[in-house]
């Protein structure tokens, strides 16, 4: 693979030209005001933009990961004649992190990191947080101390991301109940929106394996969790 993705020709270039090819104003118009967004939207629907990708993964074939990230950096970054990001780039870029999860490492992380700082909505932040951060973090203990870090950062993107991250584990059969439980009680008492529907998201997913992790955590807190955290843990348990 070239050492500059965005060169012309390259595969940046060619996955804007493919995902300009897809736009639909109309979309547009709609995926910006439900997202109530600040980005350009081309109006492309997630499996086309996903299919886009992986056609380039094909062309591409197996990367590093060193080079994996430096494509999805050139992704998200807008080019030149953008005076605004665009949404779809953007969502290519965490794409593109997600089909080549398998060859990032906890290290990767810190450019996860950056991006997620950049996201600002959780339709770009979750599935990164979830099928790659967390992807990384099943396979590779020395996540577990960013996950850490970010569960108490200043921004709440990247506690929400944290929480995402344990999701994947807990799918695998393979949960960590401390860190479960020590995030949750961290976040318990934010008035924050998406954290609170986070935590619920991440009790809900737990409590199918694991019910009495989430049934004992909730009766241990009581009043001090959210009712929507609370409706969305008990969502599969009462049923």
């Amino acid at each position: 693979m070239k050492a500059d993705t965005a060169a012309p020709g390259g595969p940046v270039e060619d996955l804007r030209t493919a995902l300009r090819a897809l736009a639909d104003p109309v979309r547009a118009d709609q995926q910006r005001t439900y997202l109530h967004s600040e980005l350009t939207h081309l109006g492309v629907r997630i499996p086309d933009l996903r299919r886009c990708v992986i056609d380039a993964r094909r062309t591409m074939g197996a990367l590093p990961g060193p080079d994996a990230l430096a494509l999805a950096r050139d992704l998200w970054s807008p080019p030149e004649s953008d005076a605004i990001p665009v949404y779809e780039y953007r969502r290519a870029a965490v794409e593109v992190l997600v089909q080549y999860q398998g060859s990032l490492n906890a290290e990767a992380l810190k450019d996860v990191e950056d991006l997620l700082r950049g996201c600002r909505t959780w339709a770009l932040v979750d599935p990164l947080a979830v099928h790659c951060a967390g992807a990384v973090a099943l396979r590779d203990p020395a996540a577990g101390p960013v996950l850490d870090r970010w569960i108490t950062d200043p921004d709440f993107w990247l506690r929400r991301s944290a929480l995402l991250a344990l999701i994947p584990g807990i799918r695998a059969g393979r949960p960590d109940p401390e860190r479960l439980t020590r995030y949750a009680d961290i976040v318990v008492g934010e008035r924050e929106f998406f954290l609170r529907k986070a935590l619920g998201w991440v009790l809900r997913e737990a409590s199918t394996h694991h019910p009495q992790l989430v049934i004992g955590w909730l009766d241990r807190h009581g009043g001090n969790v959210a009712p929507l955290t609370r409706r969305e843990a008990l969502r599969r348990l009462t049923k």
